[in-house]
């Protein structure tokens, strides 16, 4: 029953929200010329469900994937290059064009090696197949419905969802333990450590890795290890060629 529930409520959060305007929007090509395995591909969703993700994180972006390239031997037209978690059909591989009508970032982590860019990717197509989190859509829909004036200190804790099971995740959730499988640091929390004496007054800052189930999407592009990646730079923008009416 808990489980027929639950993806009863995956239906209905999956729903279109038809007066959403994407708030910008980047050219598919665009998008493929830039991105580069190891990206995070940020979403604003136009979804029921992407209504409560923004309003608990205060953000433009309601959904995050993992951009694998040519990882996935995938002989198609439309070649599945990202890896999300989705609520019905849970983690999965898919293609671009699936957001290629939607608002979008790239955040790029700075500085990863080729030997652990593939430690992730490995990290996510071996997730393939893992369920979505259904708790995490029970604790969901309760903000959706009645969006309660939630102070902002208590949001990230109520994002602190789900199960625990290791074969479920959601779509923020599962990016982070990849990333935090080689220690890459997203956001990891700073404190402060005595050291060389404390009358010196000298701290030495600590990182400390956040649960994943801290996490949500918008902390990629909040993080100082991701770069921001905008296609239209990339691809050679010049002011001087625009033709203004």
């Amino acid at each position: 029953m808990f489980e027929q529930l639950g993806r009863l409520l995956g239906r209905y959060l999956q729903k279109t929200v038809k007066t959403h305007t994407p708030k910008e929007h980047t050219s598919f090509e665009g998008l493929k010329k830039t991105l580069q395995t190891g990206d995070i591909l940020l979403i604003e969703g136009n979804q029921r469900i992407s209504t409560a993700i923004k309003y608990l994180t205060q953000s433009t972006w309601s959904h995050a994937a993992f951009y694998v390239g040519d990882a996935i031997d995938d002989n198609t037209d439309a070649p599945k290059c990202l890896i999300e978690a989705d609520l019905s059909a849970g983690v999965r591989a898919v293609p671009l064009s699936n957001y290629a009508h939607l608002s979008t970032r790239i955040c790029r982590p700075h500085g990863l090696s080729a030997a652990d860019t593939k430690k992730i990717v490995d990290y996510m197509v071996g997730s393939i197949g893992k369920q979505y989190d259904l708790k995490n859509i029970f604790d969901l829909v309760r903000y959706l419905i009645s969006e309660p004036p939630v102070p902002t200190g208590w949001r990230r804790k109520m994002l602190a969802l789900g199960s625990g099971d290791p074969t479920q995740a959601i779509c923020s959730s599962l990016i982070a333990q990849a990333f935090q499988s080689i220690k890459y640091p997203i956001l990891p929390e700073m404190r402060g450590h005595a050291g060389g004496g404390e009358s010196q007054g000298n701290m030495e800052e600590i990182l400390h890795i956040r649960h994943h189930s801290l996490f949500t999407p918008r902390d990629f592009d909040l993080s100082p290890y991701f770069s921001v990646i905008k296609p239209t730079i990339e691809q050679g923008f010049n002011y001087k060629e625009l033709k203004w009416g």
